[in-house]
């Protein structure tokens, strides 16, 4: 079956995480991506934490967000590279690109260029902080991101402070909301017969993740604060609890948010007496009496492991979890029935890779090969824009390619 995105050509000359993520969902769905990057590849092909891979110029970071693309390597500094770029572009649905503003203007490759050889281009340019405005050319790093969009602002304990996110959740929040963005432009496309420039900022898709924090205050006056591991309902059975003893003790996080699921907790944990409680007869008594709460249910959480919990509390309707850890839920028996991470086989043997985060119902996301080695197509690439062996061969003596 067809996926969405069969027969999109797009140019991708993004680097580390934000775009390569954003181009990597629409080559899962089926897009054919060029990833065009310098000799010897980019500097994500080399991040440190495994010597092997890196050694391979394929990082475990750098596989994660560019399987399914094809690599072509360009000198960008050379005429003939710049050339090769346009004639590409002539042929292209999409361009994307995440350098500061202005550098591909400079290169000779900016939108307004491009756009003239091919009025139907989609171009996106994913920045820190978009196109315009004061900062404009500021750096997009996701920890500094974090740190200025609010997110850190909420996140970490009173106690200890302001702490980022363990992964780098501005990064593919970006280059989601970039992915969205040129789909939404292709869409559009299909309708006007005309491409156009697509702006994201790493800033403003941050807050439009923030949502609903944002209404809190404009809306209500509500300033947040670092709430550590409650949930915004602010309900004082949505957090993390002690669980078991000895070996078995750990940590279970409880979405309790509604009083049907309140009373599902109590009775399955054995304290059906609290629900005549007093100090805990509604949602403002149980926040006033938060610690006297939190020590009966630790209580009589130490009697059981937290999987054991799990299992108990969600069968009886009161949510929670206990927590996994990545090596764990990766071969979660949901994760495995639906086939979310997808397997395949590689050079280097079988390798498991996160696929789209939805499913369709026909020609949906698939993971086809893993991420190339630096200029893996470069002939292929070449060839399909009418330079022959000799040409290609003299372009790479000259090390334009």
């Amino acid at each position: 079956m067809t996926r969405p995105f069969e027969g999109v050509k797009i140019l991708d000359f993004t680097q580390v995480l934000a775009g390569p993520y954003a181009s990597y969902q629409l080559a899962l769905l089926g897009a054919d991506v060029i990833k065009i990057e310098r000799r010897g590849g980019e500097d994500m092909r080399r991040t440190p934490l495994s010597r092997e891979w890196a050694d391979r110029n394929l990082a475990p970071a750098f596989q994660a967000v560019n399987g399914n693309k094809r690599s072509l390597t360009l000198d960008l500094s050379k005429p003939e590279a710049i050339a090769i770029v346009k004639k590409l572009a002539a042929q292209a649905d999409v361009v994307m690109e995440n350098f500061r503003p202005g550098v591909m203007d400079k290169l000779g490759i900016g939108y307004e260029v491009l756009s003239a050889i091919n009025p139907k281009l989609i171009y996106c340019a994913i920045s820190g902080f978009g196109q315009t405005g004061p900062e404009r050319n500021g750096a997009g790093y996701d920890g500094k991101m974090q740190a200025i969009s609010g997110i850190m602002a909420i996140t970490g304990h009173q106690e200890s402070g302001p702490t980022r996110a363990g992964f780098a959740v501005c990064d593919v929040l970006s280059g989601a909301t970039a992915a969205f963005g040129v789909s939404s432009a292709l869409f559009q496309r299909n309708q006007t017969g005309k491409g156009q420039f697509v702006d994201v900022s790493m800033l403003e898709a941050s807050l439009a993740f923030l949502s609903g924090q944002i209404a809190d205050y404009s809306v209500a006056g509500h300033r947040q604060q670092l709430s550590g591991n409650q949930a915004v309902s602010r309900k004082p059975t949505a957090n993390l609890f002690k669980a078991g003893q000895g070996a078995d003790k750990g940590h279970l996080l409880l979405a309790v948010n509604n009083e049907k699921q309140y009373i599902a907790l109590m009775t399955a944990i054995g304290r059906k007496d609290v629900l005549d409680d007093p100090r805990f007869a509604d949602w403002f008594a149980r926040q006033e009496n938060e610690p006297a709460l939190r020590a009966l249910i630790e209580e009589a959480l130490a009697r059981k492991c937290p999987r054991e919990w799990e299992k108990i509390l969600d069968a009886a309707g009161a949510p929670c979890a206990s927590i996994w850890t990545v090596e764990e839920v990766i071969d979660h028996p949901q994760i495995v029935a639906r086939g979310a991470v997808q397997e395949i086989d590689t050079p280097y043997g079988r390798l498991r890779f996160a696929g789209s985060g939805f499913k369709l119902a026909h020609g949906g996301g698939r993971l086809d090969h893993m991420a190339p080695e630096p200029g893996a197509h470069n002939d292929e690439v070449l060839r399909s824009i009418g330079y022959d062996a000799k040409t290609i061969a003299d372009l790479q003596a000259r090390e334009v390619v």
